[in-house]
């Protein structure tokens, strides 16, 4: 069994998004795409080194995505920390400015253009 991150599109971003994330996060990849470009489409892909699916939702529901579950992307360094906060938060609304957290040296949280949420820190291993 594995967990694999599931993110339903219904906008028809699915694919752009996917594109953006793996531009963005180093050790990132699209595995595989399934289907033509629009509803019922499944882009496959790897961010970090993990398994995630985007899906392009053939009807529209009443919900979209929500900042109450974020993908949290663990950095090495605030130069990190800061590049990818900067490229994920472009287009989208910031949650939390960068440092205002005092758990982490260094911390941002986003909601990007696509509405998907992202926290961004140190790590703390």
């Amino acid at each position: 069994m594995n967990a694999i991150t599931h993110l339903m599109f219904q906008d028809g971003s699915a694919r752009r998004a996917a594109e953006r994330y793996v531009e963005i996060v180093p050790n990132s990849s699209i595995d595989r795409v399934v289907g033509n470009n629009g509803p019922g489409q499944i882009i496959r892909f790897t961010l970090a080194g993990r398994p995630f699916m985007a899906f392009e939702s053939p009807p529209v529901h009443d919900f979209g995505f929500t900042p109450a579950m974020s993908t949290y992307l663990s950095c090495e360094a605030a130069s990190e920390v800061d590049s990818v906060f900067e490229a994920l938060s472009g287009g989208g609304t910031s949650l939390d400015a960068r440092g205002r957290v005092r758990i982490q040296p260094r911390y941002g949280w986003c909601v990007d253009r696509f509405g998907v949420s992202w926290q961004i820190g140190i790590d703390a291993r």
